[in-house]
């Protein structure tokens, strides 16, 4: 299983919709993202498709409930897709309800998806992209030790406006190294 002290991973549910709502509707989360802020619509679609895509085989989608074990309330969303099965490249995301915003957990997500990425499905490079504005994921992604590789210019496509991504990554020797360290 898939948790630290305070969070745990778990594959979604359907009823996780109302959940996932109550902070993918909002402005604020979306703010950085071609998505959102969702309708119900929306919301509902996500997370069949997550189901759907947990499903597959070969599964190339893991997308976890973010839950807080304190108040077993759902949170967020830790997720991994693998972009490459011959050369072990997968790429991390994670989102939670603002009111959850600066206290680690995002932190704790990241760690948690690297772990599986590079224990559990022996991938050699995991990456993740943020936009250069969202200098809070931007903190999360130098916290977990990924390296910054260079800014992409014009990569998604935003309501009004392209966006340039920040492009970070981890190979599996860094990991194994880091962990060597702790």
């Amino acid at each position: 299983m898939l948790n630290t002290q305070r969070i745990v991973f778990r594959e979604m549910v359907s009823e996780d919709w109302k959940a996932i709502h109550r902070y993918a509707s909002q402005e604020i989360v979306s703010q950085y993202q071609p998505w959102g802020p969702n309708h119900e619509a929306d919301t509902i679609t996500y997370v069949k498709e997550v189901i759907d895509d947990a499903n597959r085989n070969p599964r190339e989608r893991y997308a976890f409930a973010i839950v807080e074990k304190q108040s077993n309330l759902l949170i967020g969303a830790g997720e991994l897709q693998i972009t490459s099965f011959a050369n072990r490249i997968g790429e991390i995301g994670y989102v939670l309800h603002p009111n959850y915003w600066g206290k680690g957990i995002a932190t704790e997500a990241g760690q948690l998806l690297l772990k599986f990425g590079f224990e559990d499905l022996q991938l050699h490079r995991l990456f993740a992209t943020c936009d250069p504005r969202n200098k809070a994921s931007e903190k999360v992604l130098i916290k977990l030790d990924m390296t910054l590789e260079g800014v992409m210019r014009e990569t998604i496509l935003l309501k009004d406006r392209w966006r340039d991504s920040m492009l970070f990554s981890m190979l599996e020797h860094e990991w194994t190294n880091k962990k060597g360290l702790n």
